[in-house]
């Protein structure tokens, strides 16, 4: 039997919890959907663990803390008011494409090429984002590519909310 874990995001809205499970083998990681391919999200932890119960699913907590999406959000929108993470873009850019791959409907991430390669290099370095990092920090079009990938990511995710089977 394979691990589900919840996966806390969030968001202006309050926080939701959805379960995440790791690909297989070569198979890609997983959010889980209902029958009709919408996302599942739980306002709260008793709700997850029912489910998940229901369903057979071994749930696994671990000690993570919520993807902030509103952190996300304001970078994209007015990268230069605030500071973020490099380890939370990262944390998001993976989240949106497993959310991607796991929705049935819903418009895709935009294509990556070597600009998107080369800008997910350098943030495992950590120091994508600094001015001063010289080689390792992001070019003009890198942080673009980047911040329209998220964006499309932000968007996907109001939708797969908006349709999303709640507990």
């Amino acid at each position: 039997m394979a691990d589900y874990y919840p996966y806390p995001i969030a968001t202006r809205r309050g926080d939701l919890t959805l379960i995440w499970r790791p690909g297989e083998g070569d198979a890609p990681d997983e959010l889980a959907v209902d029958e009709l391919g919408r996302l599942l999200a739980f306002h709260d932890p008793k709700t997850l663990q029912e489910y998940c119960d229901r369903n057979g699913w071994e749930l696994v907590w671990e000690d993570e803390g919520a993807l902030d999406l509103g952190v996300v959000r304001r970078w994209v929108e007015h990268p230069s008011l605030g500071s973020v993470t490099a380890g939370l873009l990262l944390n998001a850019w993976n989240f949106f494409e497993d959310l991607s791959r796991s929705l049935k409907a819903g418009p895709p991430l935009p294509s990556q090429g070597s600009i998107h390669d080369s800008a997910y290099e350098k943030i495992f370095g950590g120091k994508a984002l600094e001015p001063t990092a010289d080689e390792g920090a992001w070019t003009d079009e890198e942080t673009a590519a980047v911040r329209e990938l998220l964006r499309a990511g932000l968007d996907l995710w109001e939708q797969a909310v908006h349709r999303s089977s709640t507990g």
